[in-house]
């Protein structure tokens, strides 16, 4: 849409659109890179341009743009040329015409002596508002074609909203620029979204990234530190990083160090020769010799004793371990992985933890946040277990009701993705229908309102409650085809069609929802 020919709704329609776009579980590069081709295709723009500043340089780089020729990497000083002075200044600034502005750095866009004759300019700066703190991140510009000033001043106050609205988004990409600067300083991979693996949900911004360190550090031989609740999903991370690296052929081998007293973790990681020990009547090898050549997982490595860290240490920086009651050292190679719920440095105060193992084996720490931090995860898991537990136990239970699903969300779930899986692996085993409704949750779940159970409820406000949930479920099913409902429902449509007035139920609200996509992949169980 043309923006000299646009009605005067075209800025509503096309922020509409942009808000469309910026969504929590769309990529960051991607949905800014949709910002911009929206923008000009909507409102005539011939390019747009999104400039991030380095923090470590304080330069502005060309980050993204939208342009009909290639364009090459670029960057600005602050107070230089027009966008080097939009950032300094954070005022926007309007070229009517191009070719009659001296300072405007015109080479890098490959723009013909044409376009400067007949191209405008406008660049506002992206501003972002934390804690009381304004801080102005980068700058969004556009070439459009010369147009009166009025509708140019128009088209200034549209791109400071559309600046606003990108704000949060940008100074998240700001910080994955940063990050992976930071990692290819280290000899480290970076790379950009890529689907997640078959076996994992990562709905959320935050687990993406997770996925995205996982990624970065899983080509290296670096040491790993997974940081995190239990139960969410340390030890399934442990073997992407695995399954992506150099090392995947060889095998991955892993122990719970709190599952093993004290005195049998040294014999259990280093081996023990025949008589070192009563009990120890033939030689063993240690998980270390086990793991040559691959990777070796050691989960809850704060319960580690003393001794037993002093050993990990000499294995980590010499390379060679010692059998227990063996006085021959033998050369391992193997990459570690770590991961621990324990605050180590709380462990360090108190004596419990080495100080040298620690940073030796923080050389890449990753951590992964609970599941009440990032619910975006939470249905697309429990649909996974759904589909799990209901072939594994010979049930046709087909999904999951919306007052369940608001159950689902609202919990805080102190057990985690562990916790999320045995939930629903009990409501599979307790249904007896097709849908999954908030009594077949656990009573940790249940609420005295959500259960209509509580006191306050008379028995006809309880029944009430019931016969709404079902009704509006299956009004979601038939897509608000009463007549469907009732034959679901194995009522008479008269009975649907009164129960539907009583509780006052908008049927038109049920015609536009479409019904689910089914999956091609689901993500397996994510607790460690």
């Amino acid at each position: 849409m043309n923006g000299s020919e646009s009605p005067d709704n075209a800025p509503l329609i096309t922020l509409k659109r942009l808000l469309d776009e910026i969504t929590p579980q769309a990529p960051l590069e991607e949905s800014l890179n949709a910002i911009l081709r929206i923008l000009a295709k909507d409102m005539g723009y011939v390019r747009a341009f999104l400039a991030i500043v380095d923090p470590e340089t304080d330069d502005l780089r060309l980050s993204l743009s939208y342009s009909p020729a290639k364009t090459s990497q670029v960057s600005y000083t602050p107070g230089r040329g027009v966008i080097g002075q939009v950032f300094e200044t954070g005022k926007s600034i309007v070229v009517p015409r191009l070719s009659e502005h001296r300072e405007f750095l015109n080479k890098a866009f490959g723009r013909s002596e044409a376009e400067l004759k007949s191209l405008a300019f406008i660049c506002v700066p992206i501003v972002h508002h934390s804690k009381g703190e304004r801080e102005t991140l980068g700058t969004l510009s556009v070439d459009l074609p010369v147009r009166p000033a009025d509708m140019l001043e128009g088209h200034r106050r549209l791109l400071e909203v559309v600046g606003a609205m990108i704000a949060n988004h940008v100074a998240q990409l700001q910080e994955e620029m940063a990050l992976q600067k930071h990692l290819l300083a280290q000899g480290l991979s970076g790379g950009s979204d890529a689907p997640p693996p078959q076996n994992f949900v990562a709905a959320s911004k935050s687990m993406r990234m997770v996925l995205r360190q996982a990624r970065q550090v899983a080509p290296s031989r670096a040491t790993v530190l997974l940081r995190g609740e239990s139960g969410t999903g340390k030890e399934l991370l442990a073997e992407e990083i695995h399954a992506s690296s150099p090392r995947k052929d060889k095998p991955l081998v892993k122990l719970n160090c709190a599952a093993l007293p004290s005195e049998l973790v040294e014999s259990e990681l280093f081996g023990h020769q025949k008589g070192a020990f009563t009990g120890a009547f033939q030689t063993k090898r240690g998980l270390f010799e086990v793991a040559n050549g691959g990777t070796l997982f050691l989960d809850e490595i704060g319960e580690l004793s003393l001794d037993a860290q002093a050993k990990v240490l000499r294995a980590i920086q010499e390379k060679e371990i010692q059998r227990v009651g063996g006085e021959q050292a033998i050369m391992v190679d193997v990459r570690l992985i770590c991961a621990t719920h324990q605050p180590l440095e709380q462990l360090l105060t108190q004596g419990k933890f080495r100080e040298d193992l620690y940073y030796r084996i923080n050389v890449f720490p990753v951590f992964i946040p609970p599941l009440r931090e990032r619910r975006e995860d939470i249905l697309p898991l429990a649909e996974f277990f759904l589909s799990d537990f209901s072939g594994e136990y010979g049930k046709d239970i087909k999904r999951i009701s919306t007052p369940a699903i608001e159950l689902l969300t609202l919990y805080h779930w102190p057990g985690n993705v562990r916790e999320l899986r045995n939930c629903l692996e009990r409501a599979v085993l307790v249904c007896e229908e097709e849908v999954i409704r908030t009594y077949h949750l656990p009573p940790t779940l249940q609420t005295a309102d959500s259960s209509a159970t509580g006191t306050n409820l008379s028995f006809g406000e309880a029944v009430a409650k019931f016969e709404t949930e079902l009704l509006v479920d299956s009004l979601k099913k038939t897509r608000g085809n009463m007549l469907q409902t009732a034959r679901d429902l194995r009522v008479s449509y008269r009975i649907v069609n009164y129960k539907v007035k009583k509780y006052g139920l908008d049927v038109k609200r049920f015609a536009n929802i479409k019904p689910r996509r089914k999956k091609t992949q689901g993500p397996a169980d994510q607790a460690d």
